[in-house]
């Protein structure tokens, strides 16, 4: 199964790398300690035809065997192997016989660890550490691949984006709370009576005095406080 297959709706690639040659050559290092056994099994092999010579010719030819299926294992790991950043996940596939992958959600990485050694950084590869919310148990490695630093900086880069799109809309709402009230309009100032308007409510003032209902000084106040207002 390739990255591309296993994509989800709405998800797209970030960043796509692949093992560096030097991976098979770090992974077979048992192999030539296997052969390095042959030889030694050769030179301490008597000569001749007899039983002990005819077993260790067995044992020698069986660990060169062996080296030779290993190393060519471990080339097609290298050659099939997959890592990519997209926008939700951190995907690996890689293996043949025993396939190995993993996806893990960019919301659940909590730390990413790079390693990479004077030997990495002149042929151009490095290890990453992965580490989950969920600790050493959701730890995932993805050694000898090719940009690392990059695959690194695209892991955290879209991390990032994705915590600023989920606090987006809490920044919105604090922005909102915190912006100061509009000020209170200003109730309308009553107009000022016309003069018509006063003469009229003087009248009446004088026919209320004249009916005894106000006295004279009643009278005065309410007329020059009419007066006042125009």
């Amino acid at each position: 199964m390739s990255v591309s297959e296993n994509l989800i709706p709405s998800e797209s690639i970030v960043l796509e790398v692949k093992k560096h040659w030097i991976a098979p050559v770090r992974d077979s290092l048992l192999a030539v300690g296997l052969v390095i056994l042959a030889i030694v099994v050769a030179l301490i092999k008597p000569t001749g035809d007899g039983f002990i010579a005819n077993v260790l010719g067995w044992i020698q030819w069986g660990l060169v065997l062996v080296a030779i299926a290993m190393a060519v294992y471990n080339v097609i790991v290298w050659r099939t192997a997959e890592f990519a950043v997209t926008t939700l996940r951190v995907l690996r596939y890689e293996g043949v016989i025993r396939r190995r992958s993993s996806e893990t959600l960019l919301s659940a990485v909590s730390d990413v660890k790079l390693n990479i050694g004077w030997l990495g950084k002149s042929l151009g590869f490095g290890d990453i550490r992965i580490l989950t919310v969920s600790g050493d148990a959701g730890a995932d490695a993805f050694n000898s691949i090719t940009n690392a630093t990059e695959f690194r900086n695209a892991m955290m880069a879209q991390k990032m984006a994705e915590q600023t799109a989920a606090r987006a809309p809490q920044v919105a709402a604090a922005a909102a709370a915190a912006a100061p009230a509009p000020a209170p309009v200003a109730p309308p100032t009553p107009a000022a009576p016309s003069a018509a308007d006063s003469t009229e409510a003087i009248r009446h003032l004088a026919e209320l005095r004249d009916q005894g209902i106000l006295t004279a000084e009643e009278f005065e106040a309410k007329k020059a406080e009419i007066l006042a207002r125009i």
